[in-house]
């Protein structure tokens, strides 16, 4: 591991330097810096032992949703992925039970009333939607406060550096994430009325209608008049042998330490999941430098949108459809990764096995909704409404869509709106979070033109998509059908401005010039990558559509428009491959080993709850003899009684039920916690964070 000193997009800033210690190993670490990254940076990836087998335990969810990266600071046990780092702290791997810190007399004791305060709404969540929402809702100078557990506003979009599909308009399409989640929070900063609660965690909601927040390691009691939930989502996990290995973690804990912390977190990683988030995943490891070996995906086709699938696989990844993971392999971190060809019933095919040297595995399976906090809103009777993905999952554009929606909602439960949601804002979203539509062949929309130069669309999918139509300046560029899922298509003039190629969120539009030389045309081609592969006079392989290799080329010109954080590449290529030629490969395929193992062996030794390592043999032992209620299951197992909360293995047991074919209907679920989330008993009783700091909190782990 190292850190990421070159980015082709990420300004990359000077940081001051400070020093701690790990296991008495001197670490050195950016101020601010949380101590997951710096740890990660220093070559260390395991970060405790479990108390009940010593297991090695790693970084899985970088986002404070799970307790994997535990470590003792200082001390005290705390989440090394939202602990940031102090100068001369000293820290440990946690080794067994976690100890618990009491070292406060009485006589020194000083506690303070809790502050109750009350506000016209709450927002949790300063990610797209509670963000978008603030912004509407900060017109009507209405107190508002928005809790979210980060330094710095924005959400998942602080992770994004590439650029966002949906409509320039409504939601900043063709701008990266990284500027969207800016823009917004620049957006609402204009109304002194809306007060941004960073470093702050909602803990619980109670049933007096008071919401309980730590900030900065104080505990407020807050009473809204509108609670909205924009909570976002947490990821999902897979069950497989190795599962708990360091190095196995969750794609957005990867773009965690790449694109935020700027840590080269692996030298080569497999990406399990072809949706949105592995395939992006994928792109962004490209970008820092990373190696991905491959992705597989256990459906025929890949989920996520096709323009981004393409950008992997014309970069040089492999892509295996109908293939899962078998295992992963390794003693103190990842070694290996296998997978397999699965059958109609996703079943993997012995015989079909694949082998391939990672240090790292990204499972990207899918999200689940963060909704407790409004569910439990609604049961206490508050006024509570939900948006982004914490009310469904979807892209990021949706998201701000609908929390403009639940702002509306709530204006009007509080009186200041009379008129309903407009019933085109509800088709508008239904369009932002539409599932890819129709795929077209490259026949289908090729267009034949007299101009010497032109736009080439490599973008045969129906998704939300128009910056390409916005930003031409001849408006040459037009929907093929009535709204934004359509396709583009080019008629007209064309200056070749290479606009639309710098804004294309997916990559997929190239120019041919054939103002020079009809019969053998410059081909200019977006590039987001090393800068170094495409430097002037390199050979280089040019791609198709599907990735096929057409020829090698000569980069006779390398053109970078900063503004874009984009690079432009020229090659000069015959006229018959002009129009086919989508990408610049630059990754070569790794060779693979033969697995010498039994699948039907695998499957009871896999961990279910990570935090208390029960394994699926446990678990479905109870169930085949007759238990039904995961509370029953928890007594007698221990799991989803971890530090988690059962956050993570909760859907893992109810899809264990369903698949030793437990009806729905049939299934108690999990009881939720009173406090969603694990907060020190100190903090309750108003005990001051300068004496937290100084060892005297009780832990709450």
């Amino acid at each position: 591991m190292s850190r990421i000193e070159k980015h082709p997009v990420l300004d990359i800033k000077p940081r001051k330097e400070i020093k701690f210690t790990f296991d008495g190993k001197e670490i050195r670490a950016f101020e601010g810096e949380m101590l997951s990254s710096a740890l990660f940076a220093a070559g260390i990836k395991i970060f405790s032992r479990h108390k009940k087998d010593s297991a090695p335990q790693g970084i899985f969810c970088a986002n404070g949703q799970c307790a994997q990266c535990s470590i003792v600071a200082d001390g005290r046990v705390v989440k090394a992925c939202v602990t940031p780092a102090r100068e001369s702290m000293t820290a440990q791997t946690l080794k067994g039970p976690a100890p618990v810190s009491i070292g406060v007399k009485r006589e020194d004791s000083s506690f303070s009333k809790i502050e109750e305060v009350e506000t016209d709404v709450l927002i949790l969540g300063a990610g797209p939607s509670g963000l978008a929402c603030a912004f509407e809702i900060g017109k009507f100078n209405l107190d508002t406060i928005i809790v979210d557990d980060k330094d710095k506003p924005g959400g998942k979009l602080v992770l994004q550096t590439h650029k966002f599909f949906g409509s320039v308009e409504d939601c900043y399409a063709g701008t990266r994430g990284i500027d969207i989640a800016d823009k917004l929070a620049d957006d609402v900063s204009r109304y002194p009325s809306v007060k941004m609660w960073n470093n702050s965690t909602c803990a619980a909601v109670f049933s007096d209608k008071k919401i309980g927040v730590v900030r900065n390691g104080t505990y407020y009691l807050i009473k809204p008049k509108v609670f909205i939930a924009a909570s976002g989502a947490r990821e999902k996990t897979l069950m497989f042998p190795g599962n708990t290995l360091p190095g196995v973690y969750g794609a957005g804990a990867f773009q965690t330490l790449v694109n935020r912390d700027l840590i080269k977190a692996c030298e080569n990683i497999f990406i399990i999941g072809g949706g949105n988030v592995g395939l992006i995943a994928g792109y962004h490891a490209i970008q820092a430098g990373i190696k991905v070996a491959g992705l597989v995906e256990a459906a025929s086709h890949c989920g996520g949108y096709k323009v981004h699938e393409d950008k992997l696989r014309r970069l040089g990844v492999p892509i295996f459809t109908s293939h899962t993971i078998v295992e992963a392999c390794g003693k103190e971190g990842v070694e290996s990764v296998t997978i397999a060809e699965v059958d109609k019933n996703f079943k993997p095919v012995p015989g079909t096995e694949k082998k391939f040297k990672a240090d790292t595995l990204l499972v990207a399976v899918g999200l689940n909704p963060v909704n407790e906090f409004y569910t439990q809103a609604v049961e206490s009777g508050m006024n509570a409404f939900v948006c982004g993905d914490a009310q469904e999952i979807a892209e990021a554009s949706a998201a701000m869509f609908s929390g403009k929606i639940a702002a509306h909602k709530a204006l009007k439960s509080l009186g200041f709106i009379t008129s309903d949601v407009p019933s085109f804002w509800f088709e508008k979203l239904d369009i932002l979070k539409s599932r890819p539509g129709k795929t077209y062949s490259i026949e289908e929309i090729r267009s034949k033109t007299d101009n010497k130069v032109y736009p080439v669309f490599h973008c045969r999918q129906e998704i939300p998509c128009n910056p390409c139509v916005t930003v031409c300046p001849k408006k040459s560029i037009k929907l093929s059908g009535p709204n934004i899922m359509s396709l583009p298509k080019f008629s007209g003039d064309c200056i070749g401005c290479f606009k639309c190629l710098a804004i294309c969120p997916g990559l997929a539009i190239t120019i041919v010039d054939k103002r020079k030389d009809a019969l053998n045309p410059i081909v200019y081609m977006p590039y987001e990558n090393d800068s170094q592969f495409i430097e002037k006079g390199k050979k280089v392989e040019i791609v198709d559509d599907d990735a096929n290799v057409l020829c090698q080329a000569e980069v006779i010109s390398a053109i970078e428009f900063k503004a874009e954080n984009i690079w432009v590449a020229g090659v000069k290529l015959p006229e018959e491959i002009a129009e086919k030629a989508a990408s610049i490969k630059i990754l070569s395929l790794q060779e693979r080993d033969k697995w010498q193992g039994d699948i039907s062996k695998l499957e009871d030794e896999v961990i279910v709850c990570r935090c208390e390592r029960v394994s699926l043999g446990e678990i479905r032992k109870h169930i085949r003899a007759g238990v039904r209620d995961l509370n029953q299951l928890k007594a007698l197992t221990r799991a989803g009684m971890g530090a988690c909360g059962s956050k993570t293995c909760n859907s893992l047991l109810l899809s264990v039920m369903k698949s030793e074919g437990v009806k729905t209907e049939e299934i108690t679920d999990l009881t939720k916690r009173p406090l969603f989330v694990e907060t020190e008993f100190g903090v309750f009783a108003g005990l001051s964070s300068s004496q937290k700091e100084d060892k005297t909190s009780f832990s709450g782990f």
